[in-house]
């Protein structure tokens, strides 16, 4: 593997951890089903894996060719993100219509492909061998999907008053981000 460092592959990885934050959006996940919406975890792991290394190699000329900036790009991602988190305050259903299933929207975009990881992976593309991002994003959907696959079970440990006050919790926090 010409390029390989594992100096690089390692902070690329805890970069896009951070910013991906699958843990952080565990109560999202939760609240989605809690909605009688679906996750289909292998599709939405496929998808955002799928979404995120095209980005990493075409993003900057997509961008260009629509001409749309990455800050405007980040100002609709946050758009979405505000949406979500009124819907978790507020216990309204904003996102509705004939699909049942939340796979794509909200979370693979804008919650695991959003503008945000979108950002960083171009930031790294400057910095890093391409080998070790591609690397680092494969181990972070690896991550993605045992957390998907696992959101049964945290449902079950917390309990629907537990899951109804990280909810809450988290939509405060998500509003905040969205900001």
């Amino acid at each position: 593997m010409s390029g390989f460092d594992f100096q690089q592959f390692l902070s690329a990885f805890i970069v896009l951890f951070a910013v991906i934050d699958i843990i952080g959006s565990i109560p999202i996940i939760l609240d989605l089903k809690q909605k009688g919406r679906s996750v289909n975890a292998p599709k939405a792991t496929l998808i955002a894996f799928a979404l995120l290394l095209g980005f990493f190699y075409a993003g900057d000329m997509m961008l260009r060719l629509f001409q749309v900036d990455i800050a405007s790009f980040a100002v609709a991602g946050a758009f979405v993100i505000f949406l979500m988190s009124l819907e978790m305050i507020l216990d309204v259903e904003i996102f509705t219509g004939p699909i049942k299933e939340a796979t794509l929207v909200p979370l693979v975009f804008p919650l695991l492909a959003g503008a945000g990881a979108f950002t960083t992976l171009l930031s790294l593309r400057a910095e890093y061998a391409p080998i070790n991002i591609v690397l680092a994003l494969v181990l972070n959907m690896v991550w993605v999907y045992i957390v998907l696959k696992l959101t049964d079970r945290i449902e079950h440990m917390l309990g629907k008053g537990g899951i109804y006050v990280i909810r809450k919790f988290f939509g405060i926090i998500l509003l905040a981000i969205s900001a």
